[in-house]
């Protein structure tokens, strides 16, 4: 109510950047014939559901191989990072800020550089097209991501709160299960979020090391409709909009935890 004007800027701004996800909804319900017509409809006029039967006909195993991979990355990631970010921010071992480094500098690796490297090593262990190898290459970046995010909050978790379980015998092990992990509930949803979303997106990898098998993600399941003479809009619009939905679900319900999650570790008492 006190700046009218910034709420209209706000407003016409956010239109700017949503337009093009009402442009793919629009679309997934266009009809071919009507993909070039001038002035494009803004509206589907004579609305088509073909490419949500496209969706249900072609794209369902590849929705499941998506989601298996990333339910698989978002474990390996939270099973290897936790335990990772705990020792560096609580055991402090010698070279823990070398590390740290190192972490931060391997998440500026070109993801084809590494897909380049998985595929010699996959193709001499025989593990290429398969839903095992794009979990564990989808991993290799989330988990310095995730490391980064569990220091940083396990940093802030008073010391006093570690020993007093000492005091009370638990161990190392004990103390990171029974304590640490419960009150880090917002990195988790953090890290699990971003991995699930960068392997759920992912198509560097996919097309590398699983262009050509039978389980291939949902990334590789858009570009099949995509050819030389052959665009089928409507469907790769219609299973975008399939594909964008878990997504969008998982970040309405986990925001206030990634909003806590992401900036942990950046106000001290």
């Amino acid at each position: 109510m006190r700046s009218p004007i910034k709420t209209v800027i706000g407003l016409v701004l956010t239109a700017v950047m949503l337009f093009p996800v009402y442009w793919m909804i629009n679309v997934s319900f266009t009809r071919d014939q009507d993909m070039r017509a001038d002035p494009p409809h803004l509206f589907p006029v004579d609305g088509t559901l073909e490419g949500y039967r496209a969706v249900l006909d072609q794209q369902l195993p590849y929705l499941g191989t998506s989601l298996l991979v990333g339910l698989g990355t978002v474990a390996l990631t939270v099973v290897l990072a936790a335990p990772a970010g705990y020792a560096l921010a609580k055991l402090r071992p010698v070279g823990g800020g070398a590390l740290s480094f190192v972490l931060l500098i391997a998440q500026m690796i070109p993801g084809i550089i590494m897909a380049m490297g998985f595929y010699a090593i996959y193709l001499n262990l025989g593990v290429l097209n398969s839903i095992p190898g794009l979990i564990l290459a989808d991993s290799t970046i989330a988990v310095p991501f995730g490391v980064l995010i569990f220091t940083a909050f396990m940093s802030g978790i008073p010391d006093e709160l570690t020993q007093a379980a000492v005091v009370d015998g638990a161990g190392r092990l004990r103390t990171f299960w029974s304590v640490v992990l419960p009150v880090s509930r917002n990195s988790i949803v953090t890290v699990s979020l971003f991995a699930f979303l960068w392997a759920w997106s992912d198509f560097i990898f996919a097309s590398t090391l699983d262009g050509g098998g039978d389980h291939r993600p949902i990334t590789l399941g858009i570009y099949q409709y995509i050819g030389n003479n052959n665009q089928q809009w409507n469907a790769i619009m219609a299973t975008a909009v399939v594909a964008s939905i878990p997504a969008t679900i998982l970040l309405i319900i986990a925001q206030r935890y990634v909003a806590a999650g992401v900036t942990a570790g950046a106000i001290k008492d």
